[in-house]
């Protein structure tokens, strides 16, 4: 695997709209939320905790010096997919909307920006 930078964003005008956070976040809830709600917070949170495990596993598979086979390639994509999504959950159940949180990140002057 080499250290090249990532694939830009498709450009090509047939492709389907780029996902953003909210709208992420937003169908995790309208396709997930009354499952999620009921199992509750310490369940979803062991969920994902276990989510970032494989992704930690699905990293030591891919690091430098590595050579990952294309399953292992792959199933990092999905444990990164599969930790925002679980991420998402959480924010669901917990009344957080990301994208307003994020804006520590994203908001000159919001307290906690990165420069």
């Amino acid at each position: 695997m080499s250290d090249a930078p990532m694939t830009p964003p498709n450009t090509n005008p047939a492709a389907p709209t780029p996902l953003t956070i909210a709208a992420l976040q937003r169908l995790i809830r309208d396709r997930y939320y009354a499952t999620d709600h009921a199992r509750g917070t310490p369940a979803t949170f062991m969920w994902f905790i276990e989510e970032i495990g494989e992704l930690s596993t699905a990293l030591a598979n891919n690091a430098p010096g590595k050579s990952p086979t294309a399953e292992q390639r792959a199933n990092l994509d999905e444990e990164f997919a599969d930790v925002i999504a679980w991420l998402c959950t959480l924010a669901n159940i917990n009344n957080v909307d990301l994208t307003v949180a994020l804006e520590k990140y994203t908001v000159r002057g919001v307290e906690g920006v990165k420069s």
